[in-house]
C-alpha cells in the first residue's frame, strides 16, 4: 500500500497542507484533525484512486514549546512506570518482612487498599483466601 506524507503548517486560521511525494498538490484544513481527510481527498482526486487505497502520515510543523511539552510528558510517563515498579518491589519486600499493610502504606505514602492491590498482583477485588 502506498503511503503519502501530509506536511502541514499553521497559516492564519488554516493548516496549509503539502504532499512532497506529489508535486503541486496543496490543500488546507481548518483544524489539525481534518488534515488527513483533506490530504486523502486531494491525493485521491489527483491520482484518480480510491481514498482508502493508500496511507497518509500527518506531520505538523509545531512550535518548540510543543516539542518540549511532548518530551516532558514522555519523561513523566517513564518516571511513573519506574515509580510503580519500585513501589511494587518495596511493597513485596516489606510485606515479606512482616510489615502490616497499614505500615507499608504509611511508609510508602500510598493507601492500605493500594498496598493490598499490589500484593494481589494489581487486581482490585477481594483478597485471595485459601480453601480450608
Amino acid at each position: 500500500m502506498a503511503s503519502y506524507t501530509a506536511n502541514c503548517v499553521r497559516t492564519g486560521d488554516w493548516w496549509a497542507i503539502t504532499v512532497p511525494e506529489l508535486k503541486g498538490l496543496f490543500s488546507q484544513a481548518r483544524r489539525l484533525d481534518q488534515v488527513e481527510h483533506m490530504a486523502r481527498e486531494a491525493i485521491s482526486l489527483m491520482l484518480d484512486v480510491s481514498p482508502h487505497s493508500f496511507a497518509v502520515v500527518v506531520r505538523p510543523e509545531v512550535p518548540q514549546e510543543v516539542t518540549q511539552a511532548r518530551e516532558a510528558r514522555q519523561t513523566l510517563r517513564q518516571a511513573e512506570r519506574s515509580a510503580e515498579e519500585t513501589t511494587r518491589e518495596a511493597v513485596e519486600a516489606l510485606v515479606r518482612d512482616g510489615y502490616t499493610v497499614r505500615d507499608v502504606g504509611e511508609l510508602l505514602g500510598i493507601s492500605p487498599q493500594r498496598v493490598s492491590q499490589i500484593t494481589r498482583g494489581g487486581r482490585p477485588g477481594r483478597a485471595h483466601r485459601p480453601a480450608a
